[in-house]
């Protein structure tokens, strides 16, 4: 799923698909883009968005792709949380559960991150996470659903 900042977010979010697109990715739907907070230490926001769509190759293949075309769109690597134009995720891959050191897929963090499931949602609200068992939908009002705070707790 891509999302990026800085300049014009839609237009580059709209290039970088066109770029998937180029490279053999078939694109079936596009989420809307949302402005949302950062995760980790940046104060600007992002423009997030997520793509649905078919890929004929590997896990491996995509995510070389992946990093491709955020080099093409000047992400420079090295530095976690840094300030880049555009980061691309694989979040899920239908049933397919991969974990080695390059990639995990589904995303570990996928079903604690509201930026990522509200576009699932939008996409695809039924598919079901196959470790928790959960459909995107149930996840994202687990997600939001308020929790009650603990007073009796003092930390001693």
């Amino acid at each position: 799923m891509p999302h990026g900042r800085h300049g014009r977010p839609p237009a580059v979010l709209a290039a970088a698909v066109a770029a998937l697109k180029a490279d053999g990715v078939q694109v079936e739907r596009v989420a809307r883009i949302r402005q949302t907070a950062p995760l980790g230490p940046s104060a600007r926001c992002y423009a997030n968005g997520a793509i649905l769509g078919h890929w004929s190759g590997s896990a491996a293949a995509l995510l070389a792709l992946a990093k491709r075309v955020e080099q093409d769109f000047g992400r420079k690597r090295g530095r976690r949380w840094g300030a880049r134009v555009l980061d691309i995720d694989i979040w899920l891959m239908d049933g397919l559960m991969l974990s080695t050191p390059e990639l995990q897929v589904p995303h570990p963090g996928l079903h604690q991150r509201d930026f990522a499931l509200l576009p699932l949602v939008e996409l695809w609200g039924g598919w079901r996470h196959p470790v928790l068992g959960l459909t995107a939908r149930q996840l994202l009002a687990r997600l939001k659903k308020p929790r009650p705070v603990d007073f009796t707790d003092t930390g001693a």
